[in-house]
């Protein structure tokens, strides 16, 4: 009698034998875990800023009401600390609020694997400061370009080696901006602090602060000492010539302000007034706009007062 056809069987490990499938899947999906505050360190060169304002006091009292209910990316660093992926704002509201633990995902992951996951996660924020955009895509270029072939975080074919326009059209893409967008955001990264306070606070516009980027940190110091003393800010064409000149070696604190004072198109200019001294008018945490409407109303309570004055005598 011949012998039947055999017919490949694997026996069913004990795994298979003794849990349910759900049990299998949630086996392989990552836990939530309690991990202790006093634990949990910030990510190395956080380029997000955690503000302590009225948004962050909302956060603290829905925390204390609700608790955290999205939990918070980790990894795993030495000595059974952990470091913060995503939920910067989230740890600092439950900071406010008094918890001794946070909900989180433990996740093994690379620097440069940790780096992306913390850009791309903050870059859902409702507000990105243009300085914090900036040091962001420049870490997030920085962490691909390292990658080289691997194509978990580059999305490239099998082996190819991402050039950098690449990698840039890749951030914008995901981000919604054009490559040019993010290279002018991380040239950003080159400005002196006062001038790129300034980007922030919209004083200068982009496209001026990328050529005054080009500029050396002495060169910008001009620049800088420039706008205070002219009370104002160098238009796109202004600060090209400066970039003109620097090139050429000509650019000194002379030409800067001849340049500074010459004048611009519908220029505006404007008044500032320093926070110190404004600040004993102010409750701490004013925001600039109800200052602006106190000051406003007050000048327009001073111009009545002094109609009035001028009209009895």
């Amino acid at each position: 009698m011949a012998r039947g056809r055999e017919i490949p069987f694997d026996l069913p490990s004990l795994d298979e034998l003794f849990t349910t499938q759900s049990e299998r899947d949630e086996g392989g999906a990552e836990k939530v875990q309690s991990i202790p505050l006093d634990a949990i360190d910030p990510f190395p060169h956080h380029p997000f800023q955690v503000r302590d304002d009225e948004e962050m006091a909302a956060m603290a009292q829905s925390v204390r009401d609700y608790g955290v209910i999205s939990p918070v990316l980790l990894r795993p660093a030495a000595r059974g600390r952990y470091e913060l992926v995503s939920g910067h704002r989230r740890k600092r509201a439950a900071e406010i609020a008094g918890l001794a633990e946070l909900p989180a995902v433990v996740r093994q992951m690379t620097r440069d694997e940790a780096v992306v996951a913390m850009v791309d996660s903050n870059m859902q924020r409702e507000r990105v400061l243009p300085s914090e955009k900036a040091f962001a895509y420049k870490m997030k270029l920085e962490a691909m370009n390292r990658q080289g072939a691997r194509t978990d975080l580059t999305s490239s074919p099998s082996g190819m080696k991402l050039k950098r326009s690449q990698t840039l059209d890749l951030i914008g893409e995901e981000a919604g901006d054009s490559r040019n967008t993010v290279h002018r955001y991380i040239r950003l990264t080159e400005l002196i602090k006062p001038l790129l306070d300034m980007v922030d606070a919209g004083d200068i516009g982009m496209r001026p602060a990328v050529e005054l980027s080009y500029l050396a940190a002495e060169e910008q110091g001009w620049v800088a000492a420039a706008i205070e003393s002219e009370v104002c800010t160098p238009s796109h064409a202004q600060a090209a010539k400066m970039r003109t000149f620097f090139n050429e070696g000509r650019l000194n604190e002379d030409v800067v302000l001849s340049i500074m004072r010459e004048e611009k198109p519908n220029q505006v200019r404007k008044l500032h007034i320093s926070a110190e001294k404004l600040s004993k008018f102010f409750r701490p945490g004013t925001s600039r706009e109800e200052m602006e409407a106190r000051i406003i109303k007050g000048l327009e309570l001073l111009q009545r007062q002094e109609r009035r004055r001028d009209m009895g005598r």
